[in-house]
């Protein structure tokens, strides 16, 4: 329950699919150079050292956010808050220990590099999920971390209320930072 006697809200599956397609759908719409440094960052071996090649896809987030805006053209105010909160629980979940050791950063920095995460897609974010080393150090999409929030603001002249009762911010999902913390006391 949240302060105000209401229930938890939490994006229904319908939702998600809706916003992994309008992520996959930008994405798309930037052809098949984007398409094969996506591929490459998906299959890359964490393990090896790289040569700077997963940050080939940073030229194309802007192009991306473009087309990402221009496919919310029309969406109600509830549409743009039922996206952003999908996107305020994918930023949630990824907030943990284990990812922020790869990126780093600091507290603004380490939400920015979950930006990047959820930004890449659906596939590179479960990825990263099962498998933290997956993530990239210093990774920045500062803009989508509130992508859905800012368009609503814009047209409907409001931030959207979720209704999710958890937090984007680092630090915001202590689950993700306890085992950290247990470990640190042992």
């Amino acid at each position: 329950m949240s302060g105000t006697g209401e229930m938890t809200r939490v994006p229904t599956a319908q939702d998600e699919a809706r916003f992994w397609a309008l992520v996959d759908s930008g994405w798309e719409r930037l052809g098949a150079e984007a398409a094969a440094l996506r591929r490459a960052l998906i299959a890359r071996d964490p393990e090896e050292d790289g040569d700077g090649d997963e940050y080939a896809v940073d030229a194309w987030l802007d192009p991306l956010l473009g087309h990402l805006r221009e496919l919310c053209v029309g969406l109600s105010a509830r549409e743009l808050t039922d996206l952003d909160r999908v996107l305020e629980r994918k930023l949630h979940d990824l907030d943990r220990a284990d990812v922020h050791d790869v990126t780093d950063g600091s507290d603004d920095g380490f939400l920015y590099a979950r930006g990047w995460i959820v930004a890449l897609g659906r596939e590179y974010y479960e990825a990263v999920r099962a498998d933290p080393a997956m993530a990239v150090l210093d990774a920045d999409c500062e803009e989508m971390c509130y992508f859905f929030a800012h368009l609503h603001e814009e047209r409907f002249g409001e931030w959207p209320e979720t209704g999710s009762g958890i937090c984007r911010e680092t630090g915001g999902n202590e689950a993700g930072w306890a085992e950290a913390d247990s470990a640190g006391e042992a």
